[in-house]
């Protein structure tokens, strides 16, 4: 996997390794990255970055996708060295993770921003020196009552939601791929106007 085209697009899907994790909110990231490789028949292998990595095209781009195997908190440096490895600019960099502040369903796009708590985020930010990289945000909506963050986040998906989080990981890989096919404003007209 050598890193010679500049123009290569890297996808990082964030949440933490381990089977107990797996069907965590936090693992949305992980989820979105693991469809886009089963879409294009690729196979995610142990990169030496900490991360499992597939190189794929969409279209004409050439695309690495990647899930990080640091916990969440420490995102920053697997998601550098990746970016340093492959040569990608910063501005084709897509970080796909859970977002608290979306209704769960719901899929956003951003270019750059403060991180909003995200822990994720801030280690991502902190790496690689700008906020200047594209965000698909994955609703999972608010923790009931009084409920921490911390532990909503860490919770498994609740029934309900499992029946439909097939359709909304779908949903957010699709926006993976109209980021890289369209560019970001005809991207968030097209995926924010569904939910």
């Amino acid at each position: 996997m050598a890193g010679e085209d500049s123009g290569a697009w890297l996808v990082v899907g964030l949440g933490n390794p381990g089977a107990e994790y797996a069907g965590t909110r936090h693992n949305a990231g992980y989820l979105v990255v693991e469809a886009l490789a089963d879409r294009h028949g690729a196979r995610l292998r142990s990169h030496k970055a900490r991360a499992d990595a597939a190189q794929i095209r969409l279209g004409r781009d050439a695309v690495v996708l990647a899930r990080t195997r640091s916990y969440m908190n420490v995102s920053g440096p697997p998601v550098a060295s990746l970016r340093a490895f492959f040569k990608v600019d910063p501005a084709r960099l897509i970080v796909v993770h859970d977002e608290l502040d979306i209704p769960f369903g719901a899929v956003r796009l951003k270019l750059g921003g403060g991180d909003n708590g995200h822990n994720g985020l801030r280690s991502i930010t902190s790496s690689l020196g700008t906020r200047d990289y594209l965000r698909v945000r994955v609703g999972i909506g608010r923790p009931p009552g009084r409920m921490d963050p911390a532990d909503f986040v860490l919770r498994d998906f609740a029934v309900p939601e499992r029946k439909e989080l097939p359709f909304l990981v779908d949903r957010a890989a699709d926006a993976v791929e109209a980021l890289v096919a369209d560019g970001l404003e005809p991207s968030q007209n097209r995926f924010h106007a569904l939910t």
